[in-house]
């Protein structure tokens, strides 16, 4: 199997691009064919913080919206965000940062739409679902308002200067999950917008999501029809978790930690009885944590049935019937192990491939095209098929690739 990991090439600042930096991911694309199928990447990446002039613009509070705005005056200090990401570039893949300052739009539109649609492209992506960064940790920041003031303003702005300018980006948008009634209202506001193909939960949080608070946010975007996501991250500042030494630590760790605990009460809640027509996915926690809280829950549950008075069924049964995406794809020596994963989360229909593009540890769509257990439409299905359906896309490619 061809695992490229090393896909990213080294240019000199002044050479840089998107597509020269990822040719031999085009190369891939289109020895592959990508080319005559549909592929969605549901879990990529722009740094919001960038554009952090334009989006405090958005800030409906003026209080909050004068502090954002003198937050950034003072280089290094800014109470708005509990940043943990200066990891995410290292690791010896990742060359863009040093060079973004040398990319300019090509157009009217922001650059961060030309610059998505080149490595998709590159890739051989035809939509893809964009997430912001530093925001990921917004979720443990000590004042609500904080996160729900920048929330707002993020999904404002996300909307109209990138969803709003090209139909091949769309998103998950923020929720601000630690004040329910804001989160619905989240739902609520901006649910129709162009774009807009669900809502997102930043995993790293102290809240209960089987609280009854949540339970009219549900309620509402099961009737919309849109699914909710938690996607995952980590936090050194976890009692738990601050007790590791190295980032490998916390990032192996935290990225299931908390997702872990989330599907838990979510499951033996009686969430998916609830909402049944309610889709759920899981975002960048890979998969071997699924495979392993399944087992765990499904011999709890026969012997504490009572527990859950809820369930009809084993927590498993609920469990396969959410979507989790592939990133990062843990591929062991022996790849049976990785099938007998694939087939207890039902990869062929439940599962959708991400890049987490442009973080150090990405995946190309190779790292599912070229598995050999796999049929060409079930790769198909995790490549691209499988989110189209959860998203509600048009199937047909819309990519070139350079």
């Amino acid at each position: 199997m061809d695992m490229v990991r090393n896909e990213v090439r080294q240019l000199n600042p002044e050479q840089y691009t998107e597509t020269k930096a990822l040719d031999h991911a085009s190369q891939q694309a289109r020895q592959r064919n990508y080319q005559d199928f549909l592929i969605v990447d549901v879990d990529a990446h722009h740094y919001e913080s960038e554009s952090y002039k334009d989006v405090f613009s958005y800030i409906e509070n003026p209080v909050i919206k004068m502090e954002a705005m003198d937050s950034m005056t003072r280089a290094g200090r800014s109470g708005f965000l509990n940043n943990q990401v200066g990891y995410q570039s290292l690791g010896g893949r990742m060359t863009r940062h040093k060079n973004r300052a040398f990319f300019k739009a090509r157009g009217d539109r922001h650059r961060d739409v030309d610059w998505t649609l080149d490595w998709m492209d590159a890739m051989g992506v035809d939509y893809s679902c964009m997430f912001p960064t530093p925001m990921l940790f917004l979720g443990l920041h000590p004042q609500v308002e904080i996160e729900v003031a920048l929330c707002r303003a993020y999904n404002h702005w996300l909307c109209e200067r990138i969803l709003a300018q090209e139909p091949r980006i769309v998103s998950m948008l923020y929720l601000p999950f630690n004040d329910p009634e804001w989160a619905y209202r989240t739902v609520r506001d901006f649910g129709d917008k162009k774009g807009v193909v669900g809502f997102m939960v930043t995993s790293p949080r102290y809240k209960p999501v089987h609280d009854n608070a949540y339970m009219k946010t549900y309620a509402l975007l099961q009737e919309m029809g849109k699914p909710i996501s938690f996607h995952a991250a980590y936090s050194w500042d976890d009692r738990a978790l601050a007790t590791t030494n190295r980032f490998i630590s916390v990032h192996s760790l935290g990225f299931m930690w908390f997702n872990m605990i989330h599907m838990t009460n979510w499951v033996v809640n009686g969430i998916p009885e609830r909402f049944p027509k309610l889709k759920t996915m899981w975002i960048e926690s890979g998969l071997t944590w699924a495979y392993c809280l399944m087992q765990r829950l499904d011999h709890s549950y026969m012997m504490r049935t009572s527990d859950c008075p809820q369930l009809k069924r084993k927590p498993s049964e609920y469990m396969q019937d959410m979507y989790y995406s592939s990133q990062p794809m843990e591929v062991p020596d022996d790849l049976s192990i990785l099938e007998a994963t694939f087939k207890m989360i039902k990869a062929e229909t439940q599962l959708v491939w991400s890049s987490d593009y442009p973080h150090w540890d990405f995946d190309l769509p190779s790292v599912i095209y070229d598995l050999p257990f796999l049929k060409e439409q079930a790769k198909r299905n995790i490549l691209g098929a499988n989110a189209a359906r959860l998203f509600n896309l048009d199937s047909k490619p819309v990519k070139t690739i350079p």
